[in-house]
Formats: C-alpha cells, structure tokens, sequence
C-alpha cells in the first residue's frame, strides 16, 4: 500500500451537518428508540448514477499505444509516479488527468516532430490510479482497482462478500451491519447497510467514487470508543460492565484543554444516532451518578463547550468514521492498528 493513498484518508475535510439526532438519558438502561441522522439527511439521487465523465489518467496506468502506419508498432506504456509516460524517442510526457484521447492528441503532437502526420491509437490496460477500500469483516478485504462502474454490493462482491461463520454458514453475526459505513473525503455518507443487505433496499446501493472507503466491522466485536481530548483515544474492550469513569481511566484520563462538563456519549446505528451529553465535573463531586455504557458507545471529550448542540451527533459520528477509516486504512499498509489518531471536532 502506497503511503500517498493512507495520508489521503488521513487528509480529511470539515464533517457536514444534517438533522439533529434524538437525545437520550444516559443513566436509563432502556431500549432507545433511534432517530434522526447524522452527517446527512437521504441518499443524493447523483450518486445512484454512475459517473459519465470519461477516464483520466493516473499514476499505475498501464496502456498500449500503437503508431499506425510505420509498421502498426505497438508499445506498452506505464504511466509513472511522477505522471509520465515514455514513449520512442520522445522525452517524458505529463499524461496524468489527461483522458485517453486528450493523450493520444499529445502524442500526436509530440510524434509529429519526428514523422509527418502521425496517427496514434490508445488502449487502457491496467487501471491502479482509481481505487476503493474495502475492509472489515469480508473474506479478502483489501484495496481495488476501479476499472469500471462499482456499487456499494459490487465492492462488497468483488471483496468475497460478507465473511461466513464456518459451521453456520450464516453472516448476520459477523457483520455488523448498523455500524457499517461508506466514507467519502473524510464525510460519512448517509448508506444503510442493514436496508441494503437485509431488505434489499437498491436507494441505499450508491456508486463509489475512487478512494471511498467502505467498511464492515465485525459484529462479534464489543467495544466502547473514546476519542477526543483523552490521553490515549483507543478502543476500549466491553466486558461484563463499563461505566464512563472507567472508559476515561483506561484512556489514560483528559488532556488538559479537555472541557469535561460537555462529555458526549453517542449511542445507536451510525445512520440513526442518539446522544447524551454528561457534565462530568458532577460525576467527579458526586453530584451526579456514574454512566454506565453500552458496546459500541462512543465517547466524546471535547476541548471546549459545544455551541451548537443540536450537531452533536452528526460531528462526532464523523469524528468516529474518520479516526476508524484512518487506523483500519493503516493496518491495510501494514502499519499499527487501534483507535489511536486524535482528530479533533469543531464545536
């Protein structure tokens, strides 16, 4: 995995802002019932639609390119790191975003200093400049070329599918559908896996675009997330109970620009959340009782008082996409995996 690609995840944008989310009482143990969305509201009927714009040249490309006439000569080219193909005499030329026949009027071009009237044919070989992640609990998660059109269940397919319990055969346990998600430049786009997978629901099967980031997390996995203005933002393993004191020890307690009288605890699908925002100073002097968290919880520590509460959910939703994208897209490189990047959240 080239290091270009992982920083391009890590490179993320300002999370956008949809409806607000339901509000729920943190120290309840009740069922919650889900409503609301956070980063956006539906599906942009755009992206049920795949892309018409033509191909454009990128660094891996491989294509043939034949002189016709003087021979019919045909010669493989790779288009370079630095966007360059190399092609007879001619010296490097800068083919990167140029589309096919923007590239052959270029060599024509160039050609035509050599020989009068040339006549040049592209063909495109090998597409590696567009590609998709595609992870979580699968049977070959990895990285894919886009060398067509691909749904969200056409990356789900061209990944092996959904991973399969051994003995059941079955997949509903292995995948956690409610927090499966779609990220596209840093933004967590609105699909409901669930619909999609369980139901069929084709409104939620969107187009990708190159370097979306789709992921299935396993649904065998019990954790409870703590980001934000915390030590050590990390993942926190769900045992037989967690409270909110002991998920803020475990990650090495607060920063000291840490607001704790806003923590917010966001709970539910990532489509559908709710939160709970907890004054912890009053946890602290007893004024109040500790939270006890559910799996999957997310914890949220800012650095200063929320303005707008009503986007709570939405940004830290987005927060969560982002710091997991980021550290899942590491382990794909090779590198360390965990709940470990720190990316802050405007209030």
């Amino acid at each position: 995995m080239n290091a270009p690609r992982i920083l391009l995840i890590l490179a993320v944008v300002a999370a956008g802002c949809g409806a607000p989310a339901k509000r729920f009482n943190p120290a309840s143990t009740a069922p919650l019932t889900m409503t609301g969305i956070g980063a956006a509201e539906t599906i942009n009927p755009a992206w049920l639609k795949p892309s018409t714009a033509p191909y454009r040249l990128g660094p891996g490309d491989r294509i043939e390119i034949e002189l016709l006439g003087q021979g019919d000569d045909t010669t493989k080219a790779l288009v370079g790191p630095d966007g360059r193909i190399y092609f007879q005499l001619l010296p490097g030329l800068s083919v990167w975003g140029l589309t096919l026949q923007e590239t052959r009027q270029l060599l024509e071009r160039e050609m035509s200093h050599y020989i009068r009237n040339p006549r040049v044919s592209i063909t495109l070989r090998e597409v590696r400049s567009r590609r998709i992640w595609v992870l979580g609990r699968l049977n070959t998660p990895g990285v894919y070329a886009m060398d067509q059109p691909l749904t969200v269940l056409d990356a789900i397919t061209r990944a092996g599918g959904l991973y399969s319990a051994r003995f059941t055969g079955t997949t509903e346990e292995l995948a956690d559908l409610q927090h499966s998600f779609v990220m596209r430049r840093g933004r967590l786009l609105p699909v409901n896996f669930k619909k999609l997978v369980h139901q069929g629901d084709t409104s939620q099967n969107i187009y990708l675009e190159p370097d979306d980031f789709v992921y299935l997390p396993s649904a065998l996995s019990t954790e409870v997330y703590v980001l934000g203005a915390v030590t050590r933002p990390r993942a926190i393993s769900f045992k037989d109970e967690v409270t909110l004191s002991s998920a803020i020890s475990s990650a090495q307690g607060f920063q000291p620009q840490a607001h704790i009288g806003g923590i917010v605890v966001v709970r539910g699908s990532l489509t559908e959340p709710s939160y709970a925002v907890v004054d912890y100073l009053k946890v602290l002097t007893g004024k109040a009782p500790d939270i006890r968290l559910q799996p999957h919880d997310i914890v949220y520590v800012p650095d200063r008082p929320f303005l707008q509460l009503e986007k709570i959910a939405a940004l830290v939703v987005n927060t969560f996409v982002r710091t997991l994208a980021a550290n899942e897209g590491l382990r794909a490189g090779g590198g360390v995996s965990g709940v470990q990047v720190n990316i802050p959240v405007a209030p």
